[in-house]
Protein backbone atom coordinates (compact mmCIF):
# COMPACT_ATOMS: atom_id res chain seq x y z
CA UNK A 1 0.00 0.00 0.00
CA UNK A 2 1.24 3.50 -0.87
CA UNK A 3 0.73 6.05 1.91
CA UNK A 4 1.55 9.73 1.52
CA UNK A 5 2.24 11.49 4.82
CA UNK A 6 1.53 15.22 4.44
CA UNK A 7 3.49 17.31 6.96
CA UNK A 8 3.70 21.09 6.41
CA UNK A 9 5.86 21.50 9.55
CA UNK A 10 8.66 18.96 9.15
CA UNK A 11 10.76 19.69 12.21
CA UNK A 12 11.37 18.59 15.78
CA UNK A 13 9.11 15.84 17.09
CA UNK A 14 6.94 15.96 13.94
CA UNK A 15 9.99 15.07 11.87
CA UNK A 16 11.13 12.25 14.16
CA UNK A 17 7.62 10.77 14.25
CA UNK A 18 7.26 10.83 10.46
CA UNK A 19 10.68 9.28 9.87
CA UNK A 20 9.99 6.64 12.52
CA UNK A 21 6.78 5.45 10.91
CA UNK A 22 8.38 5.50 7.48
CA UNK A 23 11.18 3.29 8.75
CA UNK A 24 9.02 0.80 10.66
CA UNK A 25 5.89 0.54 8.53
CA UNK A 26 5.31 -2.56 6.43
CA UNK A 27 3.92 -0.24 3.75
CA UNK A 28 5.50 2.33 1.45
CA UNK A 29 5.26 5.60 3.37
CA UNK A 30 6.35 8.62 1.33
CA UNK A 31 6.90 11.92 3.14
CA UNK A 32 5.69 15.10 1.47
CA UNK A 33 6.79 17.95 3.67
CA UNK A 34 7.65 21.62 4.09
CA UNK A 35 10.35 23.03 6.41
CA UNK A 36 9.58 23.22 10.13
CA UNK A 37 9.43 27.01 10.43
CA UNK A 38 6.82 29.81 10.28
CA UNK A 39 4.13 27.58 11.73
CA UNK A 40 1.29 30.05 11.17
CA UNK A 41 2.17 30.44 7.51
CA UNK A 42 2.41 26.66 7.16
CA UNK A 43 -1.17 26.35 8.40
CA UNK A 44 -2.30 28.94 5.84
CA UNK A 45 -0.11 28.19 2.85
CA UNK A 46 1.01 24.60 3.30
CA UNK A 47 -2.13 23.16 1.70
CA UNK A 48 -1.58 25.09 -1.53
CA UNK A 49 2.10 24.15 -1.72
CA UNK A 50 1.46 20.43 -1.15
CA UNK A 51 -1.60 20.27 -3.42
CA UNK A 52 0.46 21.79 -6.21
CA UNK A 53 2.69 18.70 -6.24
CA UNK A 54 -0.28 16.56 -7.26
CA UNK A 55 -1.58 19.06 -9.76
CA UNK A 56 1.85 19.00 -11.37
CA UNK A 57 1.83 15.23 -11.78
CA UNK A 58 2.69 13.52 -8.47
CA UNK A 59 0.86 10.14 -8.55
CA UNK A 60 -1.94 9.70 -6.05
CA UNK A 61 -1.46 7.33 -3.08
CA UNK A 62 -3.77 4.68 -1.68
CA UNK A 63 -4.19 6.84 1.44
CA UNK A 64 -3.33 10.32 2.68
CA UNK A 65 -2.32 10.88 6.29
CA UNK A 66 -2.14 14.58 7.10
CA UNK A 67 -1.09 16.20 10.37
CA UNK A 68 -3.00 18.93 12.17
CA UNK A 69 -0.66 21.55 10.66
CA UNK A 70 -2.32 21.07 7.25
CA UNK A 71 -5.45 22.94 6.21
CA UNK A 72 -6.94 19.68 4.97
CA UNK A 73 -10.18 21.16 3.65
CA UNK A 74 -8.27 23.52 1.38
CA UNK A 75 -5.88 20.76 0.28
CA UNK A 76 -8.73 18.45 -0.69
CA UNK A 77 -10.57 21.26 -2.43
CA UNK A 78 -7.51 21.71 -4.66
CA UNK A 79 -6.96 18.03 -5.52
CA UNK A 80 -10.38 16.33 -5.51
CA UNK A 81 -10.98 17.10 -9.19
CA UNK A 82 -7.92 15.04 -10.16
CA UNK A 83 -8.74 11.60 -11.63
CA UNK A 84 -9.19 9.07 -8.80
CA UNK A 85 -8.61 11.59 -6.00
CA UNK A 86 -12.14 11.27 -4.60
CA UNK A 87 -11.48 7.59 -3.83
CA UNK A 88 -8.37 8.27 -1.69
CA UNK A 89 -9.25 8.06 2.04
CA UNK A 90 -7.77 10.63 4.42
CA UNK A 91 -6.58 10.35 8.01
CA UNK A 92 -5.93 13.50 10.06
CA UNK A 93 -3.34 13.00 12.83
CA UNK A 94 -3.44 15.55 15.64
CA UNK A 95 -0.10 16.06 17.38
CA UNK A 96 -1.54 19.25 18.88
CA UNK A 97 -4.33 21.71 18.18
CA UNK A 98 -4.61 25.47 18.25
CA UNK A 99 -7.80 25.56 20.32
CA UNK A 100 -6.68 24.10 23.64
CA UNK A 101 -2.94 24.65 23.25
CA UNK A 102 -1.89 27.52 25.55
CA UNK A 103 -0.83 30.42 23.37
CA UNK A 104 2.14 32.55 24.40
CA UNK A 105 1.03 35.65 26.31
CA UNK A 106 3.37 37.69 24.08
CA UNK A 107 1.69 36.55 20.83
CA UNK A 108 0.01 39.49 19.12
CA UNK A 109 -2.63 37.30 17.47
CA UNK A 110 -4.22 36.60 20.85
CA UNK A 111 -4.67 40.26 21.72
CA UNK A 112 -5.95 41.00 18.20
CA UNK A 113 -8.45 38.14 18.34
CA UNK A 114 -6.90 36.31 15.41
CA UNK A 115 -6.04 33.13 17.31
CA UNK A 116 -9.40 31.50 16.51
CA UNK A 117 -8.52 31.36 12.83
CA UNK A 118 -6.03 28.57 13.47
CA UNK A 119 -8.44 26.66 15.70
CA UNK A 120 -11.06 26.90 12.97
CA UNK A 121 -8.59 25.38 10.48
CA UNK A 122 -8.26 22.45 12.89
CA UNK A 123 -12.07 22.21 12.97
CA UNK A 124 -12.47 22.13 9.18
CA UNK A 125 -9.57 19.67 8.92
CA UNK A 126 -11.44 17.37 11.30
CA UNK A 127 -14.61 17.73 9.24
CA UNK A 128 -12.79 16.94 5.98
CA UNK A 129 -10.99 13.80 7.22
CA UNK A 130 -12.42 10.29 7.06
CA UNK A 131 -10.76 9.42 10.36
CA UNK A 132 -9.27 11.50 13.18
CA UNK A 133 -6.37 10.23 15.26
CA UNK A 134 -5.19 11.89 18.46
CA UNK A 135 -1.95 11.12 20.26
CA UNK A 136 -3.77 10.72 23.59
CA UNK A 137 -7.28 10.43 24.97
CA UNK A 138 -6.61 13.64 26.90
CA UNK A 139 -5.95 15.40 23.60
CA UNK A 140 -9.05 13.99 21.93
CA UNK A 141 -11.31 14.87 24.85
CA UNK A 142 -9.93 18.37 25.39
CA UNK A 143 -10.13 19.38 21.71
CA UNK A 144 -13.52 17.91 20.85
CA UNK A 145 -14.90 18.96 24.21
CA UNK A 146 -13.84 22.58 23.64
CA UNK A 147 -15.19 22.89 20.09
CA UNK A 148 -18.83 23.76 21.00
CA UNK A 149 -17.70 26.66 23.20
CA UNK A 150 -15.41 27.97 20.46
CA UNK A 151 -18.16 27.80 17.85
CA UNK A 152 -20.48 29.80 20.11
CA UNK A 153 -18.15 32.77 19.66
CA UNK A 154 -19.20 33.17 16.03
CA UNK A 155 -22.28 35.27 15.12
CA UNK A 156 -24.53 32.68 13.44
CA UNK A 157 -24.66 29.30 11.65
CA UNK A 158 -22.15 27.98 14.13
CA UNK A 159 -22.37 24.29 13.04
CA UNK A 160 -22.18 22.95 16.59
CA UNK A 161 -24.41 20.06 15.54
CA UNK A 162 -21.47 18.67 13.52
CA UNK A 163 -19.30 18.06 16.59
CA UNK A 164 -20.90 14.68 17.56
CA UNK A 165 -19.91 13.28 14.16
CA UNK A 166 -16.28 14.12 14.97
CA UNK A 167 -16.45 12.06 18.17
CA UNK A 168 -17.74 9.14 16.11
CA UNK A 169 -14.70 9.09 13.82
CA UNK A 170 -12.08 9.94 16.46
CA UNK A 171 -9.47 7.39 17.58
CA UNK A 172 -6.51 7.44 19.97
CA UNK A 173 -3.22 6.50 18.28
CA UNK A 174 -0.21 7.25 20.51
CA UNK A 175 3.03 8.66 19.16
CA UNK A 176 5.52 6.01 18.09
CA UNK A 177 8.99 6.45 19.60
CA UNK A 178 12.49 4.99 19.26
CA UNK A 179 12.62 3.93 22.91
CA UNK A 180 14.56 0.69 22.60
CA UNK A 181 17.27 2.54 20.69
CA UNK A 182 17.98 4.54 23.86
CA UNK A 183 19.23 1.36 25.54
CA UNK A 184 22.46 1.64 23.52
CA UNK A 185 23.67 4.19 26.09
CA UNK A 186 22.30 2.53 29.25
CA UNK A 187 25.77 1.57 30.51
CA UNK A 188 26.84 5.18 31.05
CA UNK A 189 28.58 5.87 34.38
CA UNK A 190 26.29 7.79 36.70
CA UNK A 191 27.76 10.61 38.80
CA UNK A 192 28.27 10.01 42.51
CA UNK A 193 26.59 12.31 44.98
CA UNK A 194 23.16 13.89 45.47
CA UNK A 195 20.29 12.99 43.11
CA UNK A 196 20.32 14.46 39.61
CA UNK A 197 17.22 16.44 38.63
CA UNK A 198 16.39 16.55 34.92
CA UNK A 199 14.76 19.11 32.60
CA UNK A 200 14.59 17.74 29.02
CA UNK A 201 11.85 19.84 27.42
CA UNK A 202 11.66 22.83 25.08
CA UNK A 203 12.61 26.12 26.74
CA UNK A 204 9.14 27.63 26.38
CA UNK A 205 6.47 28.94 28.72
CA UNK A 206 4.03 26.05 28.16
CA UNK A 207 6.48 23.62 29.79
CA UNK A 208 6.19 25.51 33.08
CA UNK A 209 9.78 26.66 33.64
CA UNK A 210 8.73 29.30 36.19
CA UNK A 211 7.34 26.72 38.61
CA UNK A 212 10.19 24.29 37.93
CA UNK A 213 13.10 26.67 38.50
CA UNK A 214 11.47 28.76 41.25
CA UNK A 215 10.95 25.52 43.16
CA UNK A 216 14.54 24.39 42.66
CA UNK A 217 15.89 27.78 43.73
CA UNK A 218 13.74 27.65 46.86
CA UNK A 219 14.96 24.14 47.68
CA UNK A 220 18.56 25.21 47.10
CA UNK A 221 18.05 28.05 49.60
CA UNK A 222 16.80 25.44 52.09
CA UNK A 223 19.96 23.41 51.57
CA UNK A 224 18.17 20.43 49.99
CA UNK A 225 20.79 18.35 48.11
CA UNK A 226 20.48 17.88 44.32
CA UNK A 227 22.36 18.38 41.06
CA UNK A 228 20.79 19.62 37.84
CA UNK A 229 20.82 18.67 34.15
CA UNK A 230 19.05 21.01 31.74
CA UNK A 231 18.54 19.79 28.18
CA UNK A 232 16.03 20.77 25.48
CA UNK A 233 15.89 23.22 22.62
CA UNK A 234 16.20 26.92 23.46
CA UNK A 235 14.90 29.85 21.45
CA UNK A 236 15.71 33.54 21.01
CA UNK A 237 12.85 34.48 23.35
CA UNK A 238 13.17 31.74 25.95
CA UNK A 239 11.68 32.70 29.34
CA UNK A 240 14.00 34.85 31.46
CA UNK A 241 13.90 32.38 34.35
CA UNK A 242 16.35 30.14 32.49
CA UNK A 243 19.13 32.73 32.67
CA UNK A 244 18.30 33.47 36.30
CA UNK A 245 18.37 29.79 37.25
CA UNK A 246 21.67 29.21 35.46
CA UNK A 247 23.26 31.92 37.60
CA UNK A 248 21.66 31.03 40.94
CA UNK A 249 22.07 27.25 40.59
CA UNK A 250 25.51 27.35 38.96
CA UNK A 251 27.21 25.23 41.63
CA UNK A 252 24.66 22.42 41.14
CA UNK A 253 24.62 22.25 37.33
CA UNK A 254 26.18 19.21 35.61
CA UNK A 255 25.00 20.15 32.12
CA UNK A 256 23.19 23.14 30.66
CA UNK A 257 21.90 23.41 27.11
CA UNK A 258 20.79 21.56 24.02
CA UNK A 259 22.44 18.18 23.38
CA UNK A 260 23.70 18.32 19.77
CA UNK A 261 23.20 14.64 19.03
CA UNK A 262 21.03 11.73 20.11
CA UNK A 263 23.88 9.93 21.88
CA UNK A 264 24.69 12.82 24.21
CA UNK A 265 21.02 13.41 24.93
CA UNK A 266 20.49 9.73 25.81
CA UNK A 267 23.57 9.61 28.06
CA UNK A 268 22.24 12.48 30.15
CA UNK A 269 18.84 10.80 30.48
CA UNK A 270 20.52 7.69 31.83
CA UNK A 271 22.62 9.77 34.26
CA UNK A 272 19.59 11.56 35.71
CA UNK A 273 17.61 10.32 38.71
CA UNK A 274 14.44 12.40 39.04
CA UNK A 275 12.16 13.93 36.40
CA UNK A 276 9.97 16.64 38.00
CA UNK A 277 7.47 17.86 35.38
CA UNK A 278 5.66 21.21 35.63
CA UNK A 279 4.17 21.55 32.15
CA UNK A 280 1.18 23.83 31.79
CA UNK A 281 -0.01 21.74 28.88
CA UNK A 282 1.08 18.53 27.19
CA UNK A 283 -0.97 16.54 24.71
CA UNK A 284 1.39 13.55 24.99
CA UNK A 285 4.83 14.32 26.41
CA UNK A 286 7.54 12.67 24.30
CA UNK A 287 10.39 13.96 26.45
CA UNK A 288 8.65 12.65 29.57
CA UNK A 289 8.21 9.16 28.11
CA UNK A 290 11.84 9.05 26.95
CA UNK A 291 13.09 9.93 30.43
CA UNK A 292 10.80 7.36 32.04
CA UNK A 293 12.17 4.72 29.66
CA UNK A 294 15.69 5.62 30.86
CA UNK A 295 14.62 4.90 34.45
CA UNK A 296 14.19 8.46 35.69
CA UNK A 297 11.80 8.68 38.62
CA UNK A 298 8.85 10.78 37.35
CA UNK A 299 6.97 13.34 39.43
CA UNK A 300 4.04 14.39 37.24
CA UNK A 301 0.95 16.65 37.36
CA UNK A 302 -2.15 14.51 37.18
CA UNK A 303 -4.13 17.04 35.12
CA UNK A 304 -2.57 16.31 31.70
CA UNK A 305 -1.99 13.23 29.51
CA UNK A 306 0.51 11.60 31.87
CA UNK A 307 -1.91 9.29 33.72
CA UNK A 308 -2.38 7.50 30.39
CA UNK A 309 1.32 6.62 30.44
CA UNK A 310 1.25 5.33 34.03
CA UNK A 311 -2.33 4.14 34.57
CA UNK A 312 -3.79 2.72 37.76
CA UNK A 313 -3.34 3.15 41.52
CA UNK A 314 0.06 1.43 41.50
CA UNK A 315 1.53 4.64 40.06
CA UNK A 316 -0.29 7.14 42.30
CA UNK A 317 2.96 8.04 44.07
CA UNK A 318 4.31 9.57 40.87
CA UNK A 319 1.60 12.24 40.63
CA UNK A 320 0.83 15.51 42.37
CA UNK A 321 -2.59 17.13 42.26
CA UNK A 322 -1.95 20.89 42.04
CA UNK A 323 0.91 23.33 41.57
CA UNK A 324 0.93 24.09 45.30
CA UNK A 325 1.74 20.44 45.98
CA UNK A 326 4.77 20.39 43.69
CA UNK A 327 7.34 21.94 46.04
CA UNK A 328 6.59 19.75 49.08
CA UNK A 329 6.42 16.64 46.88
CA UNK A 330 9.80 17.34 45.30
CA UNK A 331 11.35 18.33 48.64
CA UNK A 332 10.22 15.04 50.16
CA UNK A 333 11.51 13.03 47.19
CA UNK A 334 14.93 14.70 47.15
CA UNK A 335 15.47 14.34 50.90
CA UNK A 336 14.47 10.66 50.91
CA UNK A 337 16.17 9.69 47.64
CA UNK A 338 18.27 6.52 47.58
CA UNK A 339 20.16 5.33 44.47
CA UNK A 340 18.63 1.88 44.79
CA UNK A 341 15.21 3.41 44.10
CA UNK A 342 16.09 3.47 40.41
CA UNK A 343 15.37 -0.24 40.33
CA UNK A 344 11.76 0.56 41.30
CA UNK A 345 11.29 2.51 38.06
CA UNK A 346 11.19 -0.74 36.08
CA UNK A 347 7.39 -0.79 36.36
CA UNK A 348 7.21 2.72 34.89
CA UNK A 349 9.54 1.71 32.08
CA UNK A 350 7.41 -1.35 31.32
CA UNK A 351 4.26 0.80 31.25
CA UNK A 352 5.58 3.03 28.44
CA UNK A 353 7.16 0.22 26.41
CA UNK A 354 4.05 0.07 24.23
CA UNK A 355 5.02 3.40 22.63
CA UNK A 356 8.07 1.93 20.95
CA UNK A 357 7.73 1.71 17.16
CA UNK A 358 8.15 -2.07 17.39
CA UNK A 359 4.58 -2.09 18.75
CA UNK A 360 3.08 1.12 17.40
CA UNK A 361 3.92 0.60 13.70
CA UNK A 362 1.51 -2.31 13.38
CA UNK A 363 -1.26 -0.20 14.96
CA UNK A 364 -0.68 2.58 12.42
CA UNK A 365 -0.52 0.14 9.52
CA UNK A 366 -3.61 -1.76 10.63
CA UNK A 367 -5.68 1.40 10.97
CA UNK A 368 -4.71 2.51 7.45
CA UNK A 369 -5.38 -0.93 5.99
CA UNK A 370 -8.85 -1.04 7.53
CA UNK A 371 -9.72 2.41 6.16
CA UNK A 372 -8.55 1.57 2.63
CA UNK A 373 -10.35 -1.78 2.76
CA UNK A 374 -13.59 -0.13 3.90
CA UNK A 375 -13.37 2.36 1.06
CA UNK A 376 -12.75 -0.38 -1.48
CA UNK A 377 -15.83 -2.29 -0.31
CA UNK A 378 -17.99 0.82 -0.58
CA UNK A 379 -16.88 1.29 -4.17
Amino acid sequence: MRIHLLEPFFGGSHREWALGWQQHSRHEVALHTLPGSYWKWRMWGGAVALARKYREGLPLPDLWLATDMLDLATFLGLVRDLPGAKRVPVVAYFHENQLTYPWSPTDGDVEAGRDLQYAFINFTTALAADLLCFNSAFHRDSFLGALPQMLRRFPDRRQRDLVPSLWDKARVLPVGLELRALDAWADVVRPEGPPVVLWNHRWEFDKGPELFFRTLMALADEGVPFRLVVLGESFARSPAVFAEAREKLADRILHWGYAPDRAEYARWLWRADILPVTSIHDFFGISVVEAIWCRCWPLLPRRLAYPEHLPGPAFDGHFYEADEAFLPALRRLLRRWRPEWRAQTEACRAAVARYDWSEQASAYDGLCEALVSAGTKRR
